[in-house]
Parts: C-alpha cells; structure tokens; sequence
C-alpha cells in the first residue's frame, strides 16, 4: 500500500508539473500576442500606416476617441468594472496564497517540521505531503512569500485605483472606449495578478481543494481547533530580501506620483456632466510628460518586477506588455494635445523623460 501511495503522489507531481509549463507558457504567450502588434505599430513604416490606425482605433479613449466614434465603443466610466474586477480576483488569489504560505511554506525549518508533525497527529498528514515535498527548500518557500508580498502590492495599487474611479475622475456621459481596449482591459486584470504568482498558483488550487475534503471529513473538530495567528501571517514578510524592499519602493515612488496626477486630472472636471473645454494639466510630472499617470504605472510594474528579483520571464513580458500599451497610447495622446493647443509646451515628452 505505501508502494501505491509513493507512486500514486509521484504521477501527481508530474501531472502537476506539466499543467503549471502549459499554463505558464499560455501566460506568457498571451503577453506576447499582445505586444508584438503594438510594437510593430510603433514602427516608423509608412507601409504600416494601415495598421498603426486599425490599432490606434482600437486603443483610443476618452478625450482622443471623437465623439462621433460610438461604433462598438462603451461608455468610459466602465473603467469601473476593471478594478472591480482586479480587486475581487487580486483578493481572492492574495487571501489563497497568503493562507497557503502560513500553512506549507514557513521560512524556517523548524516551523516546518514542527507543521508536519502536528498535521500528522491530527490525521492531515497525506493531505499535507504533496505540498511538503514540493516545497523542500528554502528557496521554493521564499518564492511562495514572494508571491503573497507581490500581490499584496497588485492589491493596494488595484484597491487606489478602484477608489479613484468612484471618487478623483468624473467621467463625461459622452467619452467612449473601444469594446476591444474594454475587453483586453479585462484580461488584463485577470492575468496580470496571475502572472505574479505563477510560481504557486496550481499548488494553491490543489490546496484549496484538499483543505474542503478534509474540512468535510472533520469539520467540525477543524472549526473547533482554529486559532488565528496574526504575526505568524506577517512575520515572515519581514524575512524578505531587499529586492522586494528595493521594488517596493520603487513601487511606491509611482504608486504615489500616479494618484498626485490622477487627482490632477480629476482636477479638470468639476462633476460629469460638466461640459467644459479641455485644458492643459500642469503641476507634479505634468510639467515634464504629457502622460505622467502612464509614466507612473509603468514605475509601477518596474517596481514589482525588482520585487519579484526578476528571475520571472512571465513578470518581464508582463512589464513589456505595460510599457508597449501606455508608450502607444501616451504617443496619440501627446499629438492630440499638440494639435489641440497652439501653446502647449514645446518641452514636454510623451511619456518618457528625455527619451520618448
């Protein structure tokens, strides 16, 4: 029986294995599809003009889109339902992985021990094995901290920007966004959170699913047994390397600069239904962009690619895909602000500083 039992958890870890590479590699592939075509529309080819407009049509938005342009377009305030959206999912994968790491991953070795042992004795020990063996090392345990540490930053960037669209912007009952940039702006939502987490996301499922079975089966002594440990949750966060903490900052220094110009630009509209001329923001990274708010998330991603210690292929297309869409739309943007104001300032860039 314990010949079956090894063999029988060994064909889990290779299923296992093959399903993480295959949803991996479709992460990566979806970053991928998404950013080549703005790449190649961002060639300075007349021979892609065709091209650059078809995509340019698809990208625009708000005070670029014209208002005649309501052919398959929705309402701009469905922003809405993006960081709705990623604050339901980044919660539930956060909350998943965070309680999966308390349980599986401690960053000592004893604790370790110490967790088998107790899951042993209380009769949970097969459903704890997989997991353990998967997570033999330090590294892999770390990796697993480093994923919570992750999104607990997606959650406080999704959870800001959830607040700014209810309470900074004051979207125009008239401004549009195309239905293809709405659905990508979905996806983008959905994948993005997975793509910081790919290293445990499966085994959190796995987890998830053996702790129900169990909790069926012993519910009501599991129930009875559950003390909530607050420090143990956080403690080891403080064990995290200072890639995190350096990316964490980084994080912050955009996370902060992007809402000081996101309350610039809710500035500009008093209520929604205001209809009022466009003017030109000044004041915070304004006097130096023309989209700081892009420049900002882009920092933003920066900031958790170093957290991530970018050993994560995934992150660097996920970082790749963000620059390539906000460069793209911050170009339009720029050149709509150029042929809207006679006197807008020659100095400023598009998005980059010196650069773009």
């Amino acid at each position: 029986m314990e010949v079956v039992g090894v063999l029988i958890e060994a064909f889990s870890l290779r299923s296992m294995d093959t399903i993480k590479t295959c949803f991996i590699w479709l992460l990566r592939a979806g970053w991928v599809a998404g950013t080549l075509p703005l790449l190649i529309a961002s060639l300075p080819s007349s021979r892609l003009g065709s091209f650059h407009t078809l995509l340019l049509g698809f990208a625009k938005r708000g005070k670029i889109m014209p208002s005649s342009s309501h052919k398959f377009t929705v309402p701009q305030s469905f922003f809405l339902h993006f960081y709705l959206l990623a604050v339901a999912w980044t919660t539930v994968l956060l909350m998943g992985i965070w309680w999966f790491a308390y349980k599986v991953a401690p960053l000592s070795v004893e604790s370790l021990s110490y967790s088998a042992a107790a899951s042993h004795l209380t009769g949970g020990f097969h459903v704890f094995s997989l997991h353990k063996s998967r997570l033999a090392s330090a590294e892999d345990r770390f990796n697993v901290w480093k994923s919570v540490f992750l999104l607990l930053l997606m959650e406080i960037h999704v959870l800001r920007r959830l607040y700014e669209t209810l309470f900074v912007f004051n979207y125009s009952s008239s401004a549009r966004m195309h239905i293809f940039g709405y659905f990508t702006g979905i996806c983008f939502y959905i994948a993005a959170p997975l793509s910081l987490c790919t290293f445990c996301a499966l085994e959190v499922v796995n987890f998830a699913a053996d702790q129900v079975a169990e909790f069926n089966v012993e519910g009501q002594e599991m129930l009875s047994s559950t003390d909530f440990d607050l420090w143990g949750y956080v403690k080891p966060m403080t064990r995290l390397g200072w890639c995190q903490w350096a990316g964490a900052a980084i994080f912050a220094w955009g996370w902060l600069h992007q809402y000081f110009c996101h309350a610039i630009l809710g500035s500009l509209r008093g209520h929604r239904d205001q209809t009022v001329e466009y003017v030109i923001p000044h004041g915070d990274w304004f006097n130096i962009v023309s989209s700081p708010h892009y420049l900002a998330e882009m920092i933003i991603y920066v900031g958790l690619l170093v957290a991530s210690g970018g050993t994560d292929f995934t992150i660097w297309l996920l970082l790749g895909f963000v620059v390539a869409n906000l460069a793209f739309a911050a170009a339009e943007t720029h050149r709509w602000y150029l042929h809207k104001f006679e006197d807008y300032p020659p100095d400023r860039w598009a998005v980059l500083p010196f650069v773009y």
